[in-house]
């Protein structure tokens, strides 16, 4: 089974890597360290209420197939 990194789990959640990072650094490095110590099911558990916001300030642009 491949690990999931912590950059496909944002794309999966349709959230930006580079303006979530940019923007918003302090988080970004907290939500990473976590996610590289934990079972991304935990994670998502734990930041669950925190996801949407995120998505929703970091849209990811529809990718062209």
């Amino acid at each position: 089974m491949e690990e999931l990194s912590f950059s496909a789990y944002l794309l999966q959640k349709k959230i930006n890597e580079e303006t979530f990072s940019a923007s918003e650094k302090a988080i970004f490095l907290d939500w990473k360290t976590l996610f590289d110590q934990v079972h991304p099911d935990s994670f998502t558990l734990q930041k669950k209420f925190h996801i949407n916001n995120i998505r929703r300030k970091f849209p990811l642009s529809k990718i062209e197939n």
